[in-house]
Formats: structure tokens, sequence, C-alpha cells
């Protein structure tokens, strides 16, 4: 039988403090009031005194009441039976569905051996082209998706988990507004996609303490099921969120702030999650995409800041298409030569040329006059933006290649083009300026 501890010292917020000993960082407790028994999950040390978030608030909780400490982590259900069941970022049921108590696993664990590790090979087709073309999603990869509020990054995130060659897709909402969640629920439902999925949703109205588990639990249960060798898609939305309930939670405990407020291992504490992405050698894997917002667009903000050392490059949501100057798949050429010979040159040709037009842009707005060449790439960049750029766009990948050089014929000969001639000779198009 566990301890029991009747002296609660300190009760801040929604953050109690007790002595204790023998606890360990983010292990469980059961606090025993005159109206029931809450929760709390330890997060913070130091010495004997023990600081516990109440999942549910720490209203009605007296200097009296008793506290147990469980000696482990928060655990959740997984196994088949979460399959397209909605729970919240503690893992009770939303949907009505009865509550899972079996197959439990501990959440929060550290992230796997590199050792059991591979290299990112394969790729994941989203029938996006800014991605699929100019920035490939790899299997295991961690990518943000950098946006600012009112940008469609969750539209973006629904989009790819439903066409997303994948077996299992887990969403972790932090923060969220009931619309967003039933905006996920709905159009998952419409495209047959959610008999496949599982939801982990926090909203603004659920306690603090939830938004930092959902990363958690989502993580635990897509390491489950990869191991029984599914590939899983972990969809979180929005990291920003996530920190700054890490920053409220700091505050409370009264901790010596970082940049902005934020505590001093936000990056710790963001590549504890991320870090998770893994292709296991002879299991499945976790690719992780995450909306991470900027506030006021700063890129320099200390959230997708940290984000940026930690992923291997970003999505830029702008004025609601990837921008492709802001964005980047590091990992993209493990991948983007295996899937046809000219794919990278399709890749560095039309982004150079649409590159030209910007600065064309710039040009005819400080009112030069424009030359025949400057009126070709004006030509390409309208076509470039509205049958690539645009996310209502949906081609397979060996289309949108085909659309790439459609769209070059249509503006340049192939001497503008600068590509090397074995290759004109095979994909330039037949109705093509000569």
């Amino acid at each position: 039988m566990n301890k029991v501890y009747t002296d609660i010292i300190q009760i801040a917020g929604d953050v109690i403090t007790v002595e204790a000993e023998g606890v360990a960082y983010m292990d469980i407790a059961e606090i025993t009031t005159r109206f029931g028994v809450s929760i709390a999950q330890v997060i913070q040390l130091n010495g004997k005194r023990v600081s516990l978030q109440v999942f549910a608030g720490s209203r009605g909780i007296s200097t009296g009441d008793k506290v147990r400490f469980l000696g482990r982590p928060m655990r959740v259900a997984s196994g088949d039976n979460l399959l397209g069941r909605i729970f919240n970022g503690s893992g009770m049921p939303l949907d009505k569905g009865p509550v899972l108590s079996e197959n439990l696993i501990d959440i929060g664990g550290p992230p796997v051996n590199p050792s059991k590790r591979i290299i990112p090979n394969k790729m994941i087709r989203t029938g996006i082209p800014m991605i699929d073309v100019f920035n490939s999603l790899v299997v295991s990869q961690k990518l943000p998706i950098f946006s600012i509020a009112g940008e469609p990054y969750n539209e973006l995130l629904a989009r790819v988990a439903i066409q997303a060659e994948v077996d299992i897709i887990i969403l972790g909402g932090m923060g969220l507004k009931n619309d967003d969640y039933l905006f996920f629920r709905d159009t998952l439902e419409e495209h047959g996609a959610l008999s496949r999925s599982i939801f982990f949703i926090h909203t603004a109205a659920d306690p603090t303490v939830e938004c930092l588990l959902v990363p958690d639990i989502s993580l635990a249960v897509a390491e489950n099921f990869a191991l029984q060798n599914k590939r899983v898609l972990v969809l979180l939305t929005d990291m920003t969120n996530f920190s700054d309930s890490l920053k409220e939670i700091a505050i409370t405990m009264e901790q010596v702030p970082s940049n902005r407020g934020y505590p001093g291992d936000l990056y710790s504490q963001l590549a504890a999650r991320y870090e998770k992405a893994v292709d296991f050698d002879t299991a499945g894997s976790i690719t992780i995409l995450a909306a991470t917002t900027m506030p006021g667009d700063d890129v320099t903000h200390p959230v997708p800041d940290n984000t940026g050392y930690i992923t291997e490059g970003q999505f830029y949501l702008k004025n609601k298409v990837i921008e492709p100057f802001g964005s980047l798949s590091r990992l993209k050429q493990q991948v983007n030569g295996k899937t046809r010979d000219d794919h990278r040159t399709i890749m560095d040709m039309m982004i150079q040329l649409f590159a030209s037009y910007r600065e064309t842009l710039e040009k005819q707005a400080m009112g030069f006059q424009m030359s025949p060449w400057d009126k070709k790439l004006l030509q390409y960049g309208t076509r470039f933006e509205k049958d690539m750029m645009s996310l209502e766009v949906n081609i397979p990948l060996e289309k949108a290649l085909d659309l790439g050089w459609e769209i070059m014929a249509t503006c340049f000969t192939p001497e503008e083009t600068g590509i090397k001639p074995s290759m004109i000779k095979k994909y330039w198009p037949k109705n093509g300026k000569d």
C-alpha cells in the first residue's frame, strides 16, 4: 500500500505542493477530498517538496486532504479498440463510448534508441503538389506547419490525414475550439478515414494539464501501434497552445522566466515530443506533423524558433498557400531521387523560375518596363500559383510532374529553361514551345 500524505503545504492555482519521498517526475497521485477523488501529476521535484498539477483544478482541495502517490506515470489504453474513438486530454471518452481499461501503457516514456531506427527513405504521398513535388514528406519525419492565426492549417492537416498513405491517424488537439474539433471529426468521417483514426482532444475550456498530456498520450499510443508494424501519422495542433500551457504552469510555480516568459526548458519539452518520430528497423513508423502558430507572424518567437532547431524543416503557410521560399523538407533528398528521374529537375527549375517571377513582380510594382522575358515570367508565375501552389489542387505526384512540364512548355522554349537536353527529349511536351 502506498503511503498517504496529509499535509499539503501550498495551493497555488491548480498546483499543490506536498512533502514526500520516493516520488518520480510524471508520477500520478490521488487526492481524496470531501467531494471525492481527484487525479494529479507530478510536475516538479525540489528535494522533498513535490509539486503536482491537479487535472480537474484545485477547487475544493484543502491543506488537510489526503495525497497518495501511485508510483507510476499516467497510463492510457491502447489497441484496436481505440480506432474511431474520440477522447479528452486525459484519455476519457468524449464520444459516449465505453471507458477503456485494457492494454494500458505508460505515457511520457523516452524516445526510441537510435540503434533501433533506420535512416528515413520512404515518401508519404499527400496529393498536394507543394508537398509531394517540392518538399516531400518522408516516413518518420517531424515537421511543423508554421502559420499565423486564421490560416487554414487545420484544413491542411485534415487533408493530409485523408490522403496520406498511412495505416493509423492520431489527432492530438490542444486548445481547440469546438468548431475545429467537429471539423476534423466530420471531414474524416465524410472521407471514410475516421475508422482508422483516434482523437485526443483538449479544448480551451479544459484544464491546462490536459493540454500538456495530449502530445504524450498521442505519441504513446502511436508508438504502441508502430511496434505492431503500423505506419502511424500523428497530427498535433497547436503546439503554441502546448507551449503557452507550459508557460502558465511555470508562472504558477514561480519559476524564473526565460524569453518572453516561457520556461527555460522549452526546447527540451518540445524536443521530448518531436523526437518520438521514428522508423523502426523491424516494425512500423511514426511521422509527426504539428501546427505551430506564430504570434504576429514572427518566426523569431520562442516557440517556432526552438521548433526550428528540433525538426527537419517546416511548411510555411501564408496567404492560404504553402509558401515555397519559407518551406523546407531537409529529408526530401532521401526520397525524391527514387520517385521519377525528372523529379529533382522539375523541383529545382520550377522554383528557380518562380524566384525570377517574384523579382519581376517587384520590378513591375516599381514601374519598370516589362521585357519579353519578364512577360513570360509573369505568365509562368500566374500558372504556377494557380495550378501548383493552390491548396485546392489535388493530383498524384506523377500528374503533378507532368503538369510542371506543361506549365514550363506553355511559357518558355526548352533553351530558356536551361534543362539538360536528355530530360527535354524525354519529357518536354510535344505541343510545347520549340
